[in-house]
């Protein structure tokens, strides 16, 4: 047995970008790793403009409340200014480009306009309401760093310097298969001792969610040529290998037998729970992972222990997650594997899902976090846990 964390530091260490470079229109950007550093091409904004509608003057031409001054210009967002006129003011609108010799802006609200001219009740510090040329970004600076994921605020960030395509890694082909002559999929009749495929569903759609490109291999027999035949062609089709099932101690259990004849198994059993039977190695040259097949352990080990790795062969920096502070309203004794307990926040404290058992997959879906229970640490009420929301796994 090896601890989560060792588990998880093995599987980074073995691991590697597998994801070439391409580029892609910004408007399909969101959610892509960034294969390169951004860097502006350009200030932003590209020059000093109005922060809101009102009256751009030059501070020193302002002689009080009761001296008016002629408005020379009126300038709005995207139609370029001609210099102030001495003595003058210029209505200018939000966005809209300052003039050259203002140095500042007057919001209209304190302002009286009539005949031609301006008052100025109050006259705000030189500079004021005027966002200067760089003042959001620099000609040369670096926005956005190689390893991110595009968040649509990133997205909105490359518009706004100009740029219309962005580099980044080509999504991560992952081949997902399960085992088990039990398993049926939704829409079929289940036969006696026969169950629905759970994982299979659940697999697809959280490696989806995370962007990648699902290789969907179906369900292999419980023999060892139906899974070899299967594995083979994962390895020349995927970056990765994941498969559920099959890598317990059972005689009818053949993953473990198949990876170790076509290439190496490198991780056998992690003391977590529920999730113990855990598997990683390579098929040929291509890593594999095998996850167990109760769901909530791949629930588990699937967002705990197979993200990293998956996020680092995806090129993804940032590849570890933050837990955040919570109230336990319960007891749990200590346990000699570290527990993922399935919790709901509600504004009291944590409250855990009372079925805590491995197939309870409903526990997934009523809770929306983890409270991370370390080795030999028992759980008292009213203790302050580590509470992992599930979103910071998205």
């Amino acid at each position: 047995m090896i601890s989560v964390d060792e588990a998880i530091g093995r599987l980074l260490a073995s691991s590697s970008c597998l994801a070439a470079g391409e580029t892609v229109a910004l408007r399909h950007s969101r959610g892509r790793t960034l294969a390169e550093e951004l860097v502006s091409p350009l200030d932003v904004p590209p020059a000093d403009n109005s922060a809101m509608d009102g009256y751009a003057l030059r501070h020193g031409d302002w002689q009080g409340p009761q001296s008016p001054l002629s408005i020379s210009q009126r300038i709005t967002a995207g139609s370029p200014p001609a210099a102030l006129q001495p003595g003058t003011a210029a209505r200018i609108f939000t966005g809209a480009e300052t003039p050259a010799g203002a140095d500042t802006v007057v919001m209209q609200e304190q302002c009286a306009e009539a005949d031609g001219q301006v008052l100025v009740s109050e006259l705000p510090r030189e500079g004021a309401n005027i966002r200067r040329r760089g003042q959001d970004v620099r000609h040369g600076q670096v926005v956005l760093h190689a390893g991110q994921r595009l968040k649509p605020q990133d997205v909105g960030l490359a518009a706004s310097l100009g740029l219309a395509e962005v580099p980044v890694r080509r999504r991560l082909r992952v081949a997902v298969l399960s085992t088990g002559d039990e398993l049926v999929d939704p829409g079929q009749p289940a036969g006696p001792g026969q169950i629905y495929n759970s994982n299979r569903f659940m697999l697809n759609a959280q490696l989806e969610a995370w962007g990648f490109d699902v290789i969907d291999l179906g369900v292999a027999r419980d023999t060892f040529a139906a899974v070899e035949s299967l594995m083979r062609e994962a390895a020349e089709a995927a970056d990765v290998i994941v498969t559920t099932g099959g890598v317990s101690v059972g005689e009818e259990d053949h993953v473990k037998a198949v990876v170790d004849r076509l290439g190496a198994l490198d991780l056998w059993r992690i003391a977590v729970k529920p999730g113990k039977p855990f598997a990683f190695g390579r098929v040929g040259d291509t890593p594999f992972l095998g996850l167990p097949g109760n769901p909530v352990s791949v629930f588990v080990t699937l967002l705990v222990v197979s993200r990293p790795f998956l996020f680092a062969c995806q090129g993804i920096a940032q590849t570890g997650v933050r837990s955040v502070s919570g109230k336990a309203l319960f007891f749990k004794k200590a346990s000699w594997r570290e527990e993922y307990i399935r919790v709901r926040s509600t504004p009291d404290g944590l409250v855990p899902y009372e079925n805590q058992s491995s197939g309870a997959l409903f526990s997934t879906c009523w809770a929306d976090g983890f409270v991370r229970q370390p080795t030999d640490e028992e759980i008292r009420h009213g203790q302050t846990v580590a509470y992992l929301p599930f979103s910071v796994y998205a």
